[in-house]
């Protein structure tokens, strides 16, 4: 580990260009559906609205990694935010006047979707090289990245889109696109940073499917994808019946639902901020098998709990699992990965998570009416914890150090395929 206290000023730029995104993003998950409920109130409609937004993950996730592998990184990221404030001033102006329709909506949450597969790919391969692969770094690094994003995604965002959205049907839309735009213009002033060049004979689908090769031939990055993986299927299927659980189970209305989801996003802030300690005192390998172990347990916990208050802690301990790991595991795979192969294998673990998830919906409405509302719970957390005893020895602290060191142990093998983009 590297003894550097301070991270390089590119980071700030970078940290603050997605937080101001990432509230941009939260403004627009409380004022997409909220613009289609005014438009249509047939769930399945809505629903297609809602599906829009992951059908880029799964029709293009290892093509699109591939792309940000050929591509420079920060030219992708500054260039994906400026399309995407462009995009939006077509519904804000077809809101203005007063032409909006679900069509639109669909296409729009489509390319959105789509641009953060760029720019989200793109920004995971950027930051090991701004921080030149550092361990610690790494993992402080997506500490505030994942402290903030939860900040402005989960608390400010959502309240401010409602808000906007009082003050005409546009406004929500265009003030997403001037976070955009901020956002495209930080990232334009990064520093560049060495960049893999593809080989120009490989086809863009070969090269895509060695990228998911290397996951999949890797224990350590199969057990590291599996993890979300499995876990969004967990979690979907408690989502799914939350709201309805919450009603009926716990007795509480729409204030004190909107209270049970502040509960774990305060929990993921707690979890981030605490996650580098966790690697340093247990290792990285074992941290991730206990807060996996804590989130299977405190969904049991919420399943159990005889009231509102008991299921606001249960949520919270699981938040807090949650956001721990999603310091310690990107950060990880950052650190070992070759960089012209971090693109197509951020690309594929996010896709396998995103393809896992329609999984768990399902699961969890199917479970609910055959069995009651108690019993996705339970087979969620059952899945966890069985997901975590599965996948421990693959990601044990004798793995993860032995995938360190050869990464600290091969940087002549990745600069014979990296230029300078500058």
């Amino acid at each position: 580990m590297s003894d550097a206290t301070k991270l390089p000023a590119g980071f700030g730029r970078l940290w603050t260009a997605q937080t101001v995104s990432s509230l941009g993003d939260g403004v627009m998950h409380a004022a997409l559906p909220l613009l289609a409920l005014t438009l249509t109130r047939d769930p399945m409609v809505l629903a297609v609205v809602t599906a829009a937004g992951t059908l880029p993950w799964l029709l293009f996730g290892v093509l699109g990694g591939a792309l940000v592998d050929r591509w420079d990184r920060r030219r992708t990221m500054w260039v994906t935010d400026a399309a995407r404030a462009v995009l939006l001033a077509v519904p804000a102006a077809a809101a203005a006047l007063d032409v909006l329709s679900i069509p639109l909506l669909t296409a729009v949450a489509f390319l959105l979707a789509l641009g953060s597969l760029f720019f989200d790919t793109a920004a995971t391969a950027y930051l090991p090289d701004l921080l030149g692969r550092d361990p610690a770094q790494l993992e402080r690094a997506n500490a505030r990245l994942r402290g903030t994003q939860t900040a402005a995604s989960g608390f400010a965002g959502p309240p401010a889109g409602s808000a906007l959205l009082a003050l005409g049907r546009s406004v929500p839309l265009l003030a997403d696109a001037v976070s955009f735009a901020l956002s495209a213009l930080l990232v334009r002033s990064l520093p560049a940073v060495p960049r893999p060049v593809a080989s120009a004979r490989e086809s863009l689908l070969r090269q895509a499917r060695a990228g998911a090769s290397y996951v999949f031939r890797d224990r350590l990055l199969l057990g590291l994808a599996l993890r979300p993986a499995v876990g969004n299927i967990a979690f979907l299927a408690v989502e799914t019946v939350l709201p309805l659980f919450a009603r009926e189970r716990l007795g509480i209305g729409a204030f004190g639902f909107g209270l049970l989801l502040t509960a774990e996003a305060a929990g993921g802030l707690l979890g981030a901020g605490v996650a580098s300690f966790l690697g340093r005192r247990l290792g990285t390998g074992t941290a991730l098998t206990c807060t996996a172990t804590i989130e299977g347990l405190a969904i049991v916990g919420l399943a159990a709990a005889p009231n509102a208050y008991v299921a606001g802690r249960a949520r919270a301990v699981c938040g807090a699992g949650i956001g721990a790991t999603m310091v310690l595991g990107p950060s990880l795979r950052q650190a070992i990965v070759p960089a012209r192969l971090m693109g197509r294998v951020a690309s594929t673990s996010r896709m396998l998570s995103m393809c896992a998830a329609p999984f768990g919906a399902f699961l969890g409405g199917g479970l609910a009416n055959a069995y009651g509302l108690r019993t996705p719970l339970y087979v969620a957390a059952g899945l966890l914890l069985t997901m975590t005893a599965v996948t421990a020895t693959m990601t044990s602290n004798r793995r993860v150090e032995a995938a360190l060191s050869d990464a600290r142990l091969d940087p002549v093998a990745e600069s014979a395929v990296r230029t300078s983009s500058t």
